[in-house]
C-alpha cells in the first residue's frame, strides 16, 4: 500500500517516454490491478526472454540478425523489469514496516 500523497510509478510510459505515475491509497483499485497486470505480463515477457536469449547463445547456427532483434527485445524487457523494481522498491520504501511480509 503506498503512503498516503505516495505516487506509485506505473509499468509503462506516457508521451515521449515519460514516466507515468498514479496517485491512490486504494491497492485494489482498477488502476492498481491494471498495473499489478502489466507488470505480472512484462516479468514474464523478461523470463520467457532469458530462456530464449540462452538457447540462442548456446546454438551456434543463430546468425547475427537474429542475435541483433533478440538483444532489442532483451533491452526493452530489461527496461520494463527495471522500472518494475523500481517502483516496487519505492513502494516498499514508503510502506508501513509492520505491514512487511517478513
Amino acid at each position: 500500500m503506498n503512503a498516503p500523497n505516495e505516487l506509485r510509478l506505473l509499468p509503462w510510459t506516457g508521451p515521449e517516454d515519460k514516466p507515468c505515475y498514479l496517485s491512490t491509497d486504494d491497492p485494489d483499485g482498477y488502476m492498481s490491478r491494471l498495473a499489478d497486470n502489466i507488470e505480472a505480463i512484462q516479468l514474464g515477457t523478461a523470463s520467457a526472454l532469458l530462456e530464449e536469449s540462452s538457447e540462442a547463445l548456446d546454438n551456434q547456427d543463430t546468425s547475427p540478425g537474429e542475435m541483433r532483434c533478440l538483444a532489442k527485445e532483451l533491452t526493452g524487457a530489461l527496461r520494463d523489469v527495471y522500472r518494475v523494481a523500481t517502483s516496487r522498491g519505492h513502494r516498499r520504501a514508503t510502506s508501513d514496516p509492520r505491514e512487511s511480509a517478513y
